[in-house]
């Protein structure tokens, strides 16, 4: 029997290399190596997994979580992390259980999962891309390449990707082969991505990185859409960083066609430990030893020095007043600021921007024992394609490997 898998990223060498312990399999990739996404994945460190309890996984998955259920546990984080040790790679747990390579090179992630491919005898064919599925009688039958040679086979292994970096070849055309077996395939959004702002103030705090603060999403009510905890980046349009990229996927219900938000704010509380009442007795203490400077000189203790302009013009402070010249109305103002610092969410970032497509092929079309199509017999699909998309963690590469595990070994 024979078994083609398209794609060469994470789930498609993934489950070329368990099929391979079986069939006669064979890889299609576009690029001219294998993993091209995967190598830039966690700014170049790669964040295979998440060491939380795998019953976890699938609360971090909004949406579709449940299908996950017998993908994870064939195939759990513990799994992925001794599969990667027996091929040389160790691995390292940092904060918010993030499973990383102790080398903190995603080559090497990749380099072992090309090797496991080798070990098993797939083959690779390069700098090829697959034009269309054949299929008859509602069951798979071979390929045809973009040159028009067609190759026969038995199985096909949908794991090209979702559209999100498209220069690493995620272009979308697996979407296209899942409409073309019949399958729905659901609207495509960025997910953790970055927020676009309407304040101009971003792009003058761009580049500052910000550690322990909150960023908490709302609507114009004031209702609570998302809030959590850790690291967060200015940029030219707005902001970004994990907590940012994770608080983008709850905004697809506010998001349009256009990718625009309306109604929707954002607060960064910069002393998250801190009350109210405590941080107004540090900041007394902070003027009592400034009490001569001007506000502008005053803050380089509480503030980094590229945010302190910022918040002064909005508590609406001179940057020349002395600090002894302060009014309490003033002060309790600033408090404001430092807890609640405002944004106005204008949108999501593009897709192309994106480190996960939400949207995809439907599950509900899906056999999540097995993920072989309800609907073509012989047809697979693994990894972004699906419409399963997780927060930021880890989380995403498991999806891909379990569920990449799972269609190889079916």
């Amino acid at each position: 029997m024979r078994v083609i898998v398209i794609g060469a990223g994470a789930s498609g060498l993934m489950a070329a290399g368990v099929a391979a312990k079986k069939d006669d399999v064979l890889v299609i990739e576009k690029n001219d190596r294998a993993g091209r996404k995967l190598a830039i994945t966690g700014k170049g460190r790669c964040n295979i997994t998440n060491a939380a309890d795998i019953g976890d996984f699938i609360d971090m998955v909004p949406g579709n979580g449940k299908f996950l259920y017998s993908a994870f546990y064939s195939f759990t984080n513990e799994d992925v992390i001794a599969f990667f040790r027996e091929l040389g790679v160790e691995t390292k747990v940092e904060r918010g259980g993030r499973v990383f390579p102790v080398s903190d090179s995603a080559k090497d992630v990749v380099n072992a999962l090309v090797k496991f491919c080798r070990n098993t005898g797939v083959k690779f064919r390069y700098n090829s891309s697959v034009k269309r599925i054949l299929t008859e009688n509602k069951a798979v039958k071979g390929v045809i390449l973009q040159d028009g040679s067609i190759l026969e086979c038995d199985k096909v292994i949908v794991a090209t990707g979702g559209k999100s970096y498209p220069a690493t070849g995620s272009t979308g055309a697996g979407y296209r082969f899942a409409e073309e077996a019949g399958h729905r395939v659901l609207p495509i959004k960025p997910s953790l991505v970055g927020l676009a702002a309407k304040e101009g103030y971003c792009k003058e705090l761009q580049g500052l990185s910000l550690k322990n603060v909150a960023f908490t999403l709302k609507t114009s009510v004031g209702k609570e859409i998302y809030s959590d905890f850790g690291e967060m980046l200015f940029t030219h349009f707005g902001v970004s960083g994990p907590i940012v990229l994770s608080g983008s996927r709850w905004l697809h219900p506010f998001m349009k066609e256009d990718r625009s938000v309306t109604g929707v704010k954002a607060e960064i509380d910069l002393k998250p430990a801190l009350e109210e009442e405590q941080l107004d007795k540090r900041l007394l203490r902070d003027f009592e030893k400034y009490q001569n400077k001007q506000i502008k000189n005053a803050l380089f203790d509480l503030l980094p020095e590229k945010l302190i302009p910022v918040v002064i013009a909005l508590t609406k402070i001179e940057e020349e007043k002395k600090v002894n010249e302060i009014t309490k109305e003033e002060r309790k103002r600033m408090v404001e600021i430092l807890k609640h610092f405002p944004l106005t969410i204008a949108g999501l970032r593009p897709i192309d921007e994106a480190i996960i497509t939400a949207g995809g092929v439907c599950v509900d079309e899906i056999d999540p024992g097995t993920m072989e199509s309800k609907l073509v017999k012989g047809l697979y699909f693994c990894g972004e394609v699906l419409d399963l998309d997780a927060y930021t963690g880890g989380f995403n590469l498991q999806i891909a490997f379990s569920t990449g595990y799972l269609a190889g070994q079916s």
